[in-house]
């Protein structure tokens, strides 16, 4: 397929090409990975400024998202990709391969570190988020050999999902501390004050009074940002909610699970330890099933299958795909309509294809990567999810460039239940997570003022 790059496209790679450090706060559908590839394809053959990548991504992505945009792509040739993937003496076989680009799962980051030779003198983290826990493995290990990294590339659609708490451990990897500071306790002290706390507890921080706007400052010379909307034909999404009702009864159960965290049953109890188990159980009884103490299925009603067999039957064969959240929603799911979960590279390949009418899958499977624009546009969520990442990421597999149909986003939402507050929480997080795209967004053609000219 021949390239030929949108304005934004080129900006982007020109970023990339032109600095050590960057990091793309880019909507999903606007090309990240063919981007970056274009970008390493001039570093590496044009320029030979850098001689092996390292690119870390999630499995799927790794496995099927920068091999499959390698191959679409003309203007990549020459480049040569090694996946390593797979068990330790496939990943090993891999990494002695030659090659320009190594593509590795970002579990195995911790295994490469240690056992690898480490000799990549440009890294390309796809879904940068994944490293915003100092704490986690994945982070400590790549610390250790970021001194040795002369180029590194950060790739995101949201880079502070859960707030600009997120943003330190992110920009951290990537500038060693230089910007945000190399430290997480000073970077909270200077810009935040705690938030919801239990005594010495603090379980959440806040902002303080002009922190935001200088946090953007003191990153934005290695961050450029922007939304799908600003720079693509995108089509329409309708975002449309289907209410359904408990009967009296059920509803009853669901409120003595929510006062006293105990259903006891001869079988099994179901009961929750703590506010987030019990938040947990309540959401699985709004979706029609809960899991009991001994891990055994309890049906409780099927309100949420009778709208989703109407919402299917109305689409009149178009196809549809379903988000699902719990193993017991995926097993009634696929019971009571027949819908092929999607999983493996070609499941994902018969959806493009559209040979699957009715397709389910877990967000944290297509969150980051998958393209299945070309399968269907309506998206239907059975069960939801308290992360704004990975419901923006599924919605986005969808609503993306491409797309020819407008996308039809239904939201399946038990009344009465916690199901109202998860939904209400995703719009409300959503307008910070704008805030710090809107102020790090890179100023192709100037800014429109409010009467839209051009400053």
């Amino acid at each position: 397929m021949k390239y030929v790059p949108h304005e934004y496209q080129e900006y982007a790679k020109e970023f990339i090409v032109n600095q050590n450090i960057s990091a793309l706060f880019l909507d999903c559908g606007l090309g990240k990975t063919v981007i970056t590839l274009t970008a390493i394809w001039e570093l590496v053959l044009d320029y030979f400024d850098v001689r092996k990548v390292l690119v870390i991504a999630p499995l799927r992505v790794a496995r099927d998202t920068w091999p499959g945009e390698l191959e679409k792509w003309g203007h990549l040739q020459g480049i040569e990709l090694s996946a390593v993937l797979g068990s330790e003496m496939e990943r090993t076989t891999a990494l002695n391969r030659k090659a320009n680009v190594y593509v590795i799962n970002r579990e195995n980051v911790e295994w490469l570190v240690a056992h690898g030779k480490w000799d990549f003198d440009m890294v390309v983290i796809d879904e940068l988020s994944s490293f915003k826990s100092h704490r986690a493995k994945r982070f400590k290990a790549l610390k250790k050999v970021r001194p040795i990294v002369r180029r590194i590339v950060g790739l995101t659609g949201t880079p502070a999902p859960n707030g600009l708490i997120d943003l330190w451990a992110e920009i951290g990897i990537l500038d060693m501390g230089q910007r945000l500071g190399r430290f997480i306790g000073g970077y909270r002290e200077r810009f935040f004050v705690p938030d919801k706390r239990n005594r010495e507890m603090v379980y959440s921080y806040k902002l303080r009074d002009g922190a935001e706007e200088a946090i953007y400052g003191l990153v934005s010379d290695i961050c450029i940002s922007m939304k799908a909307v600003d720079y693509l034909e995108m089509p329409d999404c309708i975002y449309n909610r289907v209410e359904v009702a408990m009967s009296e009864k059920e509803m009853e159960l669901y409120r003595r699970l929510e006062r006293d965290m105990l259903l006891p049953f001869a079988d099994g109890d179901i009961d929750a330890v703590n506010a987030a188990g019990l938040s947990n159980k309540l959401m699985q009884m709004a979706n029609g099933a809960v899991y009991d103490e001994n891990g055994a299925v309890k049906h409780m009603h099927d309100r949420k299958l009778e709208a989703l067999e109407d919402l299917v039957e109305a689409a009149n064969g178009k196809p549809v795909l379903v988000a699902y959240w719990y193993q017991h929603d995926l097993a009634r799911i696929r019971e009571r309509i027949g819908a092929v979960e999607l999983d493996t590279t070609e499941d994902f390949q018969k959806w493009n294809a559209g040979e699957i009418p009715v397709a389910v899958i877990h967000p944290a499977s297509a969150g980051h990567g998958l393209n299945l624009q070309a399968g269907g546009s309506t998206l239907i969520w059975f069960g939801l999810t308290w992360s704004l990442e990975l419901y923006q990421q599924m919605n986005a597999r969808l609503w993306r460039q491409g797309q020819k149909e407008i996308v039809v986003i239904h939201h399946l939402i038990a009344k009465g239940t916690l199901d109202e507050r998860v939904m209400a929480a995703l719009e409300k997080k959503d307008c910070g997570q704008s805030a710090l795209v809107e102020a790090v967004r890179a100023r192709i053609g100037g800014w429109k003022d409010g009467h839209g000219r051009t400053v």
